[in-house]
């Protein structure tokens, strides 16, 4: 072939017979430079790599890579994908420790808690937010503290809800998961216990203890009424056996009780008086852990702080700053052995918490 001249090779082109000459007559074009052409010398892989080299290591935008790898910016994107796929591109992140581990060490040694967990919070302060990063960091935590075959007491809440949400799904725990206070009112919430606990089993497995009754009851005498049924005896029963608790602990500023309507403020007021600082499963206690002896001690049903105090595992699950008297009461009364709190939280928890004496600390 004389120099300078192309090697041509004949292609099909198709087109009107108005334009001349016949249908499907052969017409020349310059073939791909090379041995077969670039496309046909790169295998898949290569060209995988290529791809990936340049748009990862080399820092080069989509539609330059397009150019340079003689594609569209389209194709650029289905064969980044598929780089990932295939596992040429292994996108690995420097591990984020999203736990408190010095925080966690202060507080089980100034309180004596079997268990800690201190979560960060990403930077915000938002009650939701709050609550969202405990549930999500939280989860594979209280899911490494749950062993088959438990008998778990669970309450009802806003950080349990999300906690419960990002547990994973196991499926085959075969827990006996019992609702450890009665309904709120009678509006159905994804925040209340009944709701939460069949999540849990779904995510976990195993079977759902459900009570059925208020858990506030005008009247002591239909109170004490509704406990001798056998369904109430037999959740009881259970709670008698539980191993571990999922817990919330509210405060009289902040109780699900007076934001649905339960507790008018009469109540309140005698519970003031009584010194309440806390509440748990519906039972409020004093600055020593101590229910509190109002009226409503006896209308209540759930789980009582005798049975939370036998209970091996109470585990509390918060968020915010201001359940620092509710958590250190109930330290103080025996009703939680474990804690999983946000970094905030626990840094206003140890603000106030008091120094053990030598001895205890040495413990």
């Amino acid at each position: 072939m004389p120099c300078g001249m192309s090697r041509l090779r004949p292609v099909q082109l198709p087109g009107p017979a108005s334009r001349g000459g016949a249908r499907g007559r052969a017409a020349e074009a310059p073939a791909p430079a090379g041995d077969g052409g670039w496309a046909a010398a790169v295998s898949e892989d290569d060209q995988l790599r290529l791809v990936a080299r340049l748009y990862y290591l080399d820092g080069l935008g989509q539609s330059e890579v397009a150019r340079f790898a003689r594609v569209s910016q389209a194709k650029v994107s289905r064969l980044l994908a598929l780089a990932r796929e295939r596992g040429i591109v292994r996108i690995t992140v420097t591990d984020y420790e999203p736990r408190r581990r010095d925080l966690e060490e202060e507080i089980r040694a100034r309180l004596g808690l079997a268990e800690v967990a201190v979560l960060k919070g990403g930077g915000s302060a938002e009650p939701a937010d709050l609550r969202r990063a405990v549930g999500h960091f939280g989860a594979p935590v209280v899911d490494g503290w749950l062993a088959a075959h438990d008998v778990v007491a669970l309450a009802g809440g806003r950080t349990i809800h999300e906690l419960v949400h990002q547990l994973p799904e196991a499926g085959a725990r075969g827990l006996t998961v019992v609702q450890a206070m009665g309904s709120v009112d009678s509006s159905a919430s994804i925040y209340d216990a009944q709701e939460i606990g069949r999540v849990l089993v779904r995510r976990l497995g195993g079977t759902f203890l459900s009570l059925n009754t208020p858990a506030f009851i005008p009247e002591k005498r239909t109170r004490d009424a509704l406990l001798e049924l056998g369904q109430v005896r037999n959740v009881h029963e259970h709670l008698d056996r539980a191993r571990v608790a999922l817990v919330g602990l509210g405060t009289l500023a902040n109780s699900v009780f007076v934001e649905r309507g339960t507790l008018d403020a009469a109540m309140c007021a005698d519970l003031k008086r009584a010194g309440a600082v806390g509440e748990v499963c519906g039972r409020f206690f004093d600055a020593r852990g101590h229910e509190c002896p109002t009226t409503w001690r006896d209308r209540v049903i759930g789980v009582t702080l005798g049975q939370l105090r036998r209970i091996p595992l109470v585990i509390a699950i918060v968020s915010g700053t201001d359940r620092t008297a509710a958590i250190e009461a109930a330290v103080r009364g025996g009703l939680i052995k474990a804690l999983v709190i946000d970094e905030a939280g626990a840094a206003a928890l140890l603000a106030g918490a008091p120094t053990p004496s030598p001895k205890k600390a040495k413990k």
